[in-house]
């Protein structure tokens, strides 16, 4: 394969894996009701930096650069979800507010205010194959990172 096929690759990937995987995340919450949780946003600002990475390789050399840091935007996304799903599956207690029932005030506040609903991080929404959503974003983000990175990678020593 070609350098230029082989960054053009890369390319493709750093710009169709992220808006896939946002896209995805769109659709359940908007078309699913799947509201997002505090954490599941975690995930999905990795996603949108890597976006602009790979969109900035488009116009701005070196591309490899901006490849590299996409596809580590990429697997940031991925272990958050990694860190995520194992919240949910109860591996380990949580860090955010959202990851615990609310007691005394709290839980008043979050009955009177309809305006948001209560997303709970430890509670998976869906799951296929028994793996949550934040599960699979781990899956398809490491793997797509480290693929991305590892095209560059090659190019550097071709």
């Amino acid at each position: 394969m070609a350098k230029g096929s082989r960054l053009r690759t890369a390319q493709s990937l750093a710009l169709a894996l992220p808006a896939g995987l946002l896209g995805g995340a769109y659709i359940s919450q908007y078309g699913f009701g799947m509201f997002p949780c505090e954490m599941c946003w975690w995930q999905r600002w990795p996603h949108f930096a890597a976006l602009g990475f790979a969109v900035l390789g488009l116009f701005i050399p070196p591309k490899r650069v901006w490849l590299a840091l996409s596809g580590l935007a990429v697997i940031v996304s991925g272990l958050i979800g990694g860190f995520h799903a194992g919240v949910e599956y109860g591996w380990w207690e949580g860090i955010t507010g959202c990851a615990t029932v609310p007691t005394g005030a709290d839980a008043v506040r979050s009955v009177m205010d309809t305006s948001t609903p209560l997303v709970r991080c430890d509670v998976a929404p869906w799951s296929l194959f028994g793996i949550s959503l934040a599960g699979w974003n781990f899956l398809f983000s490491c793997l797509g990172g480290i693929t991305i990175l590892g095209i560059v990678a090659k190019q550097e020593r071709t």
